[in-house]
């Protein structure tokens, strides 16, 4: 799917919000995420770190659902703008949740050819 401004935009929100609570000393905040719904609103979110963690994606999703959202557009995850701006591929978990949450959601992700998007169900395997 093409990548759109909007995306780019995207992508800067999830950059920002990593940038403003990255934790370098203890580690606990190091990925940030952002979700456009489809009504254009932006949730953010940064991980939590314990033994029991939760990735951005999970904080950014739960925002949006907690504020009323329940349709998702798309969603990226980051590193920090001092580690590139990085974009991360949701982890095996975040993945599942997606589906279950946001079926048709489409994903930012970073790949030899530069940014591309992906439905989440192109990202699970034997979709």
């Amino acid at each position: 799917m093409k990548v759109e401004q909007r995306d780019l935009e995207l992508i800067q929100e999830a950059i920002k919000v990593i940038d403003r609570n990255f934790d370098e000393v203890n580690e606990r905040h190091t990925v940030g995420a952002a979700v456009r719904c489809k009504n254009g609103k932006i949730y953010t979110g940064v991980n939590l770190y314990s033994i029991h963690g939760s990735c951005a994606e999970f904080i950014a999703i739960g925002a949006a659902i907690t504020a009323g959202e329940r349709e998702f557009e798309t969603i990226v995850a980051t590193r920090t703008q001092s580690e590139g701006g990085i974009l991360l591929p949701p982890c095996g978990n975040c993945r599942e949740m997606l589906v279950r949450y946001a079926p048709d959601i489409q994903v930012l992700v970073q790949t030899g050819n530069g940014v591309e998007k992906y439905s989440i169900q192109e990202l699970m395997p034997h979709h």
